[in-house]
This record gives structure tokens, C-alpha cells and sequence, in this order.
């Protein structure tokens, strides 16, 4: 990627995989569904079951060919958000709650102004974290010793 390409790349997100949003451009406009995946060096979303193309596929070991309806993605700024309280698209603004807390809020003409929940699915791990210790983690021992003082400098390294 060049640095032309690069600099075109959106810096902060609106839209996160799990959210309900609206095609509001291309042939699937004014359709709702859920995004599936967010490709972020290229800009863009796909959306679950939309933007449906037929893709041409050549026999290989282990697979099968023929041709196929797979999920295209679209540009980032051809989807909007939809507003929980109202059903409509609106634009994704943030703010700091009381207890310090950030949260999505819907912004734009005809928006509630209601907080957007981030996706349940978010929270769930793609990989989980290993449980079991293995051979080149360090011991619990070796983590939990002192070995600087710093009262004394007893274990400050002589420079």
C-alpha cells in the first residue's frame, strides 16, 4: 500500500462488526442486516446475507468448483448505523458518561440521541487464552520475586 492509499485509510471506526446497520448506497439501498466482518486496510464491511455476487470457482484438491453466491464487501461509507430507539439510520457520535465511561450515541436529523450498545459478539474471544502453563512460560515463583528494593536501591543495575 502506498502512503497516498494510506492516508485515505478511516482512523476511527464508527461502525463495528455486530452492528445493525442500512445499506444507504448500491444495488441492496434501504436493506438492513448485521456486519459480518470489517476489512480495515481496504475500508470496508460486509454485511450478513447483502451486496450477494456469483463468483467463479476452479476445482482444486479438497474442494469442489462451480460457480458461487458469496458476500462482496462494501465501502464503509455506504452503511449507516441504525438508531436503536428509532429504527432509522444516523451518524455515530461518542461521549463520556458521569462515571468517566465512553459510549456511542446516535447523532444526525431525525436521531434519538440514544446510546448504541457495542455488540455482544465483541466480547467474545475468537481465540481463548491459554489455561494450562506451558514450556515456555515463566513460573509463578520467578514472576512474584523482589528483586528491586527502593528504600535500600538494592538491585538497581551499576551504570
Amino acid at each position: 500500500m502506498g502512503w497516498k492509499a494510506a492516508q485515505k485509510l478511516i482512523q476511527n471506526w464508527k461502525v463495528l462488526r455486530g452492528d445493525n446497520v442500512m445499506i444507504i448506497r448500491g444495488k441492496d439501498k434501504g436493506e438492513t442486516g448485521v456486519i459480518k466482518r470489517v476489512i480495515r486496510t481496504q475500508n470496508r464491511v460486509i454485511v450478513e446475507g447483502k451486496n450477494l455476487v456469483k463468483k467463479h470457482i476452479k476445482q482444486g484438491q479438497g474442494h469442489e468448483g462451480g460457480i458461487f453466491t458469496v458476500e462482496a464487501p462494501l465501502h464503509a461509507s455506504n452503511v449507516q448505523v441504525l438508531d436503536p430507539v428509532t429504527g432509522k439510520p444516523c451518524k455515530v457520535g461518542v461521549k463520556y458518561l458521569e462515571d468517566g465511561t465512553k459510549v456511542r450515541v446516535s447523532r444526525g436529523t431525525g436521531a434519538s440521541g440514544s446510546i448504541i450498545p457495542r455488540p455482544e459478539i465483541l466480547k467474545i474471544r475468537t481465540t481463548p487464552r491459554p489455561t494450562i502453563v506451558g514450556a515456555k512460560d515463566t513460573p509463578m515463583e520467578l514472576v512474584m520475586e523482589k528483586t528491586y528494593d527502593a528504600k535500600t536501591g538494592k538491585g538497581m543495575p551499576s551504570l
